[in-house]
């Protein structure tokens, strides 16, 4: 998948309806970081998700809407290793892969399709930061 570099934000939400029309919350943070202002029209893009198994939906539907519950906490951790094939060039010129849930790992001295075993260095809300461990080969 081809990242715009127009990119201001990147989040998970879910669509809900609300007096007739379907709506998503921004979280609150993304407008804490300065890069969207309330009251703006941004163009906003879709991706689906993992299909979720039947007691999470439940449980979600139980919870109520996005802005009540609590965010979910990334699915990675600091010092964490991985395999990953870098999928995009950001740009800053590095390396995009995504793990669970779609969340961005950006890895610094990396291609597109590049195989690499990474550390994960720094882990925020919606974004983690990683280091390349070792280049592996496209036939490991």
């Amino acid at each position: 998948m081809k990242i715009s570099e127009e990119l201001q934000c990147l989040f998970s939400a879910s669509i809900e309806e609300q007096d007739g029309s379907y709506v998503i919350d921004v979280p609150e943070r993304e407008l804490q970081l300065g890069d969207l202002q309330q009251g703006e029209t941004y163009r906003v893009a879709l991706v689906s998700s993992p299909t979720q198994s039947e007691p999470e939906q439940s449980e979600q539907a139980e919870t109520g809407s996005q802005s009540q519950r609590e965010p979910q906490e990334p699915p990675v951790e600091e010092s964490e290793t991985r395999e990953v094939e870098i999928e995009d060039i950001g740009e800053q010129g590095d390396g995009i892969t995504r793990v669970e849930r779609g969340f961005v790992v950006i890895v610094p001295d990396t291609k597109e399709s590049e195989r690499v075993k990474i550390e994960i260095t720094d882990v925020r809300q919606n974004v983690a930061f990683a280091e390349v461990v070792e280049r592996l080969s496209y036939y490991e």
